[in-house]
């Protein structure tokens, strides 16, 4: 047993004496709930930013790993010339500036072994401890920055990009679940940490390659991001109240991992009274019955993520404007900054705008998508500058979609079912991301053999 004031303290519940020695004073049970929620709040917004880092960086430099510009000199920064970049790199015979390859074989490699994660997770991730599946999101992402900066081909590339997918849906499904055992605050600071992995992911990424540094360079410079996840999630969250404490790992202390019937969670502002553990085993029935509920909210929701990663990695390498100052390398790189900014503020915007009708936002996103695939296909737009604001809109959409459909999820679900609902939530984006890719290379193939 430790002292009075240890969160990780177990209540026997046996003696209302012991109870009361227990209790901690109002003003120290106050300040100690405002500096958890503090630590908690910045934990979650850097494990969101962490864990999707990898994830965008590889899409920001989709069009550099197909295009192998690794030449310092050249960079993406001006023309490149015939021995940098061979003839069987693009398409010339197209009105379009085409790499062979479609950007959307990129956002397959990282997406399909996330889908496979979450379809997958949800029915046998709590047989693993949380410990174990920080430590393979961690060595994952670090992993694939290696492999991409140093690999030779785009093979050798895209399984990189396959190791930031194992890092991504890993952890997300980790750590939503994991939102189950805090307050409800922390959701809000994990999605805005998501949406600000997207904007400094692409800004970095864009910034470090116009000041001169190779592709290679950055991605080895990004190394540190995985490390700085690690330590957010040993050193800075606050233990939860209500997790299978000894599934915590190994950063926490192994007297945590004690039994007892009953724990004294910290769901609220304050501690609350000691309660029974909630059951963390549902039938296939009671899971059955969660997914059907969560229907209104995941269908819109992978139809949000299916148009909007149609257009980033179907419609952005298309979208190219020979008369501007920005060559298609650059103007790659800035659709995905703008659209990474979108989902960074709408992301942030829970605490002030919440959304329930989130087909709306699926139409719009719909409507979004149309616009530019025409745009595409008739070139019609003048500037560069109306596809920016456009990017930036279709970003909005696609953040304010996320984020509140998980703040619904786990508002509505049961406090039994809310671990679980949280990680089938978070399938419903993968699974219209993973069919976007599909149907992108196939499109990306006919405009670019267009006469």
């Amino acid at each position: 047993m430790g002292h009075a004031g240890d969160r990780w303290q177990e209540v026997s519940g046996d003696s209302e004496e012991e109870n009361e020695e227990m209790a901690l004073p109002e003003e120290s049970e106050a300040t100690l709930d405002a500096c958890s929620q503090m630590r908690n709040n910045a934990g979650f917004w850097l494990l969101g930013l962490c864990n999707n880092f990898a994830y965008v960086v590889m899409l920001s430099a989709a069009h550099d790993i197909l295009s192998h510009q690794k030449v310092p000199e050249h960079n993406g920064t001006g023309p490149i010339p015939p021995s940098v970049s061979p003839e069987n790199t693009t398409i010339n015979t197209s009105r379009y500036d085409c790499n062979t390859i479609s950007t959307g074989t990129v956002l397959l490699a990282d997406i399909l072994p996330t889908l496979f994660i979450k379809f997958s997770a949800p029915f046998c991730i709590h047989l693993f401890p949380y410990g174990l599946r920080v430590g393979i999101c961690v060595t994952s992402a670090w992993g694939s920055f290696l492999l991409v900066a140093f690999s030779t081909t785009s093979t050798q590339s895209l399984l990189g990009v396959v190791l930031a997918s194992i890092s991504s849906g890993l952890g997300e499904i980790t750590f939503l679940a994991l939102t189950s055992f805090f307050n409800s605050a922390v959701v809000s600071a994990w999605s805005s940490g998501t949406g600000g992995a997207g904007l400094i992911g692409a800004l970095s990424y864009l910034g470090l390659t116009q000041t001169g540094l190779t592709p290679q360079d950055t991605l080895l410079f990004m190394t540190i991001v995985p490390v700085i996840m690690l330590g957010s999630y040993c050193f800075l969250l606050a233990p939860p109240p209500e997790a299978p404490r000894c599934g915590w790992g190994v950063c926490k202390p192994k007297s945590s991992c004690a039994s007892s019937g009953i724990q004294q969670p910290l769901l609220g502002d304050k501690l609350t009274l000691p309660q029974k553990t909630q059951k963390l085993q549902l039938t296939l029935q009671e899971k059955e019955q969660v997914v059907k509920g969560l229907l209104k909210y995941l269908i819109p929701l992978s139809v949000v993520y299916f148009a909007e990663y149609f257009i980033n990695q179907g419609l952005f390498e298309l979208l190219y404007f020979r008369n501007t100052t920005l060559n298609h390398p650059q103007q790659y790189r800035w659709y995905q900054m703008l659209y990474q900014l979108g989902v960074f503020i709408s992301r942030s915007s829970a605490s002030c705008i919440r959304i329930r009708k989130i087909w709306l936002l699926a139409i719009l996103q719909c409507l979004n998508m149309l616009f530019l695939l025409f745009a595409v296909r008739y070139m019609f737009l003048p500037s560069i500058y109306m596809v920016f604001v456009l990017i930036l809109y279709e970003g909005l959409l696609g953040g304010a979609g996320y984020v509140n459909t998980f703040h619904c999820v786990s508002e509505e679900s049961k406090p039994e079912h809310r671990e679980f609902a949280m990680g089938v939530a978070c399938i419903a984006d993968t699974l219209g991301i993973s069919l976007s890719g599909v149907v992108a290379i196939p499109v990306h193939n006919y405009f670019c053999h267009l006469p």
